[in-house]
């Protein structure tokens, strides 16, 4: 079995104080796009991921599929990397509910669509949002979904700083509790919220509230490049370091990814449900 992977971007990401648990509060938009990875999975005599390189994600969420049905993770999963790893863009999450999905439609009997998306929780917090297709808006730690009905008629530039730093998402969110962001939550959320019910074509993009991450992250310089360049919106995705912007027109889209070469790796994509 062979799927296609989408990697994602955050649209809007508004971040609270930690929780007791050591999570944060969040409320994002989360967005699939047309920059994927491929992975294929077949019976195996053992456990082995390749790919880029050995994916521990994907590795974690086949054991736990495995513990839960009774039976043995006995699968070989390979993974053609596209996706830049530790970006912001989500490729381990998807990573991993792609090969959750193929190995569960394998096992005599699956798990039911609520234990999957449990269970993937428990591996990460963006993994059930790769499970189902479409847009969706995250809560909690992000594994509360919600469909969303967004416009999807446009171009995205996404855009890796040559030299960025790539923190761990834990260090991102250290530093982001070391700066107080998560005061104002809660106002930020409501902002956000209203933004979407008023949102009916690409350019509402704009009313939504900046990534709460960026301040730690940077790429400002870069997302300011993209506003420049004619983007309606442009902001760091997840934790990083990974800049993406919005463009009405390919043409667009395409000359400001030109205009970053010399300080970026950039893709030029658009959205896919």
């Amino acid at each position: 079995m062979r799927v296609v992977v989408p990697a994602k971007i955050n649209l809007a990401l508004v971040v609270g104080e930690a929780r007791p648990d050591g999570l944060h509060e969040v409320v994002t938009v989360m967005q699939r796009i047309d920059l994927h990875d491929r992975l294929s999975l077949e019976p195996g005599e053992a456990l082995l991921v390749r790919g880029f390189s050995d994916d521990t994600l994907v590795s974690c969420a086949l054991k736990r599929l495995a513990l839960a049905a009774g039976v043995e993770p006995l699968w070989r999963v390979r993974i053609e990397k596209r996706i830049p790893v530790a970006a912001g863009l989500g490729g381990g999450s998807a990573d991993a509910a792609a090969a959750l999905s193929l190995a569960n439609q394998s096992l005599t009997k699956p798990l039911g669509a609520d234990a999957l998306a449990e269970l993937a929780a428990g591996v990460g917090s963006d993994v059930p949002f790769f499970l189902q297709p479409g847009p969706k808006l995250a809560e909690g730690a992000g594994e509360r979904l919600r469909r969303l009905d967004l416009p999807q008629d446009y171009w995205i530039v996404v855009a890796l700083p040559l030299r960025a730093a790539k923190p761990s998402t834990a260090e991102v969110y250290r530093r982001f509790d070391d700066l107080a962001g998560g005061p104002g939550f809660e106002a930020r959320r409501l902002a956000l919220l209203d933004a979407l019910e008023h949102c009916r074509r690409p350019r509402d993009f704009a009313a939504f509230p900046p990534n709460d991450l960026a301040a730690v992250v940077g790429g400002g310089e870069i997302a300011e490049e993209l506003r420049a360049a004619g983007a309606f919106r442009a902001d760091v995705s997840g934790a990083g370091p990974a800049v993406y912007g919005v463009f009405s027109h390919r043409a667009q889209a395409r000359a400001a990814a030109r205009g970053i070469a010399r300080r970026a790796r950039s893709w030029v994509t658009v959205p896919v449900w």
